[in-house]
């Protein structure tokens, strides 16, 4: 057990260096990770409204089911507060949602791109609902049983059964 936690533990000091690693790579500077500023910088009523807009397109890793614009989480607002850097300093829409995504991932945006595997995300419910009206269309319906073979012993017992349950046809229809 302890050769397990020692081994878990340099996986994590080797991530956690390797991500200290990447943030003294980038300096904290943006322009190591996607470039040069493409877009104008925004000030005034047009930068929040833009900050807004592009926060509402990142998901709150802390929360989940969020969008940066609307969760209260401390790491949304950080997050809100460098979208709203980046525009100031002119970066466009793509680069900052590009920039998002290299520090946490695809998983960062509320609508990832269609590429690579998500192209399976986005065909997979109609794949499933095409799949469940083929199986439906396909399905038949069971044959109707078969009526047991004659057996004269058999038959005699059914005549006196239905006689009984039903009246007795050759006296007239009354039950005995």
């Amino acid at each position: 057990m302890t050769r397990r936690h020692a081994f878990l533990a340099a996986v994590v000091l080797l991530a956690a260096s390797a991500a200290t690693a990447q943030e003294k790579a980038e300096g904290g500077d943006p322009r190591g990770v996607v470039g040069p500023p493409k877009g104008q910088a925004l000030a005034g009523e047009a930068l929040l409204t833009r900050t807004e807009d592009v926060a509402g397109l990142l998901r709150c890793p802390v929360c989940q089911g969020l969008s940066v614009a609307d969760s209260p989480s401390t790491t949304a607002q950080n997050m809100r507060h460098q979208v709203r850097e980046l525009l100031e300093r002119g970066y466009d829409q793509q680069q900052i949602l590009a920039y998002f995504e290299r520090s946490y991932g695809e998983f960062v945006r509320l609508q990832p791109p269609l590429r690579g595997v998500n192209w399976l995300l986005w065909l997979a419910p109609a794949l499933v609902l095409l799949g469940g009206a083929f199986f439906l269309l396909r399905r038949r319906t069971p044959p109707a049983p078969e009526a047991p073979a004659s057996d004269p012993t058999l038959d005699a017992y059914r005549a006196r059964a239905r006689a009984l349950a039903f009246g007795d046809e050759s006296s007239g229809g009354e039950p005995r």
